[in-house]
């Protein structure tokens, strides 16, 4: 027997931990799984569209920079409904707004619905208050459009048509089928060919014979190996794969490097030539495959919206259009509670209502967590947000976290995929954290991102007959009173895909001439 202190994470503070570390839309997300599951959980919109009057929590937060998150409670409970009586029943009025004849929109011999607060003017043309029914005419429920809405057709079920057609043999449609799920989404065969061979059980040759055919499929270019492949089968089909664009494909590596002298030598055609060549080969498309790549792009949504004040200031505040709003509905907690009565009820209950309770509270402290660490951003960089990328900081976890009395961790969590909008731009939270580059003859460091930008500067600023290499560079970074090393600098160059310094010559040589 021994005493001693531990941490136990219970479920609740581990769902706590997580909930700081979620976007706003998995954030979305979360909350919504927790709306099904609840029953005691209700939408704060939900409860301002019914015209109830919402309770008093949040406004301490709201106080702290989301001041434009209360805006629906003071509705009027006559506002919050449908105002049938007010809606214009004219056919001549409808007929006005809706840009169209009622007659022909609207089946004149359909009888009305049987649902409350309807009206009918002459023509039969009806008008429900039910929400969120539109302008239906019958009680029959709107069609989902989305429904008929035709899928986009993926990459492998569009190789896969063409195969049947293609392909009678058996054996080969299966070589087929597994060629096409080797394919990856920008159209290439990444597997190797013996390896298939091996685990079909079949001779390599029957197999490349499969990938011969289904390289001539829609779109030119699929199932290459490589760039020079689909480059060249794409010139095949346009029957533009003679020997001197066959050696041009052959090195690409050299026209990577912008050498045309070279170039010329090998494919043996003069500059004109070369230039007609170049030209087609700009107009094929490296990643066939690409066109059916379908994927969601959801836009990024700033957690906190950041403005200069007239003070000259800042405005810090939270972005409501991405605060998830739930409220308990306390009335219906009371009501189920009385009318449980077995002891698996009320536990289920008192769970539901202990869980709802965890939720509402996590949500808010998440929000106060977010914009405290973000209003200690702003202060740190505040001549960022003032002059620009140049007077960026450098800036580390701890340095937040000591001065908001927080832990290191927290604050890893809450910086983590969250976005930052203000007059220069979308920035995510971790942009702002940079390691230091000290300066050359003592003073405040520099931060890494704007030495990169100075070095960005540099570059783009070099005429093409003094290109600037890496140690000029390290040079005059130095007479800017940062001490930087060689290595550094190139591995900022790399990172920002900038050439090196005999590359970037040749290219911009190669701009000034006509014919290229």
């Amino acid at each position: 027997m021994r005493q001693g202190q531990s941490l136990v994470m219970t479920p609740q503070l581990l769902q706590a931990i997580k909930l700081l570390q979620l976007s706003n839309l998995e954030l979305s997300a979360f909350v919504e799984q927790e709306l099904e599951r609840n029953p005691l959980l209700e939408r704060e919109d939900d409860r301002a569209a019914a015209g109830e009057e919402l309770p008093d929590s949040g406004k301490d937060l709201e106080s702290e920079g989301d001041s434009d998150s209360s805006d629906g409670g003071e509705s009027d409970a006559a506002e919050g409904d449908w105002a049938i009586e007010n809606l214009a029943t004219d056919r001549d009025v409808l007929e006005a707004q809706l840009g169209t004849e009622v007659g022909n929109t609207f089946d004149s011999d359909l009888p009305a619905p049987a649902a409350n607060n309807a009206t009918t003017d002459q023509s039969g043309f009806s008008l429900t208050s039910t929400p969120g029914s539109g302008s239906s005419s019958n009680s029959e429920e709107a069609p989902n459009l989305e429904a008929y809405v035709a899928a986009k057709v993926s990459l492998p079920d569009h190789l896969t048509s063409q195969l049947m057609l293609a392909v009678s043999d058996p054996v080969d449609r299966i070589i087929g089928e597994t060629l096409i799920d080797a394919i990856d989404d920008a159209g290439y065969m990444r597997e190797n060919i013996a390896e298939i061979a091996g685990r079909l059980g079949v001779n390599a040759t029957r197999v490349d014979h499969v990938l011969s055919i289904i390289q001539t499929f829609d779109p030119a270019g699929i199932g290459a190996r490589d760039l020079a492949e689909c480059l060249a089968i794409q010139l095949r089909e346009a029957d533009r794969f003679d020997p001197a664009m066959q050696a041009l494909i052959q090195n690409l590596p050299l026209l990577a490097k912008r050498d045309f002298a070279q170039l010329k030598k090998i494919c043996g055609v003069d500059q004109e030539d070369l230039t007609d060549m170049l030209a087609e080969i700009r107009h094929l498309d490296p990643k066939p495959g690409r066109a059916f790549v379908s994927s969601d792009v959801h836009p990024v949504v700033p957690d906190v919206l950041v403005r200069p004040a007239a003070d000259g200031s800042w405005h810090i505040e939270l972005n409501s259009e991405c605060l998830p709003r739930v409220l308990i509905n306390q009335t219906y907690a009371a009501s189920v509670s009385r009318a449980a009565t077995s002891a698996t009820d009320k536990s289920y209950v008192a769970e539901c209502l202990q869980n709802a309770n965890w939720l509402t509270r996590s949500l808010e402290q998440r929000a106060r967590t977010i914009l405290k660490v973000a209003t200690e951003i702003v202060k740190q960089q505040d001549g960022f947000f003032a002059n620009g990328l140049e007077h960026l900081r450098p800036l580390n976890l701890k340095t937040v976290a000591d001065a908001i009395g927080m832990h290191e961790s927290t604050v890893s969590r809450v910086t983590s995929n969250k976005y930052i909008s203000c007059h220069r731009g979308l920035f995510e939270f971790k942009f702002f954290f940079t390691a230091s580059i000290p300066a050359q003859s003592g003073g405040e460091a520099h931060s890494s991102e704007a030495v990169r930008f100075r070095i960005k500067q540099m570059i783009d600023q070099e005429p093409p007959q003094d290109v600037l290499s890496d140690d000029a560079i390290v040079l005059r970074l130095k007479e800017a009173n940062i001490n930087i090393a060689r290595r550094t600098v190139a591995k900022y160059r790399e990172s920002m895909k900038i050439a090196s310094s005999v590359e970037r010559r040749r290219e911009k040589v190669a701009t000034l001439q006509p014919a290229l």
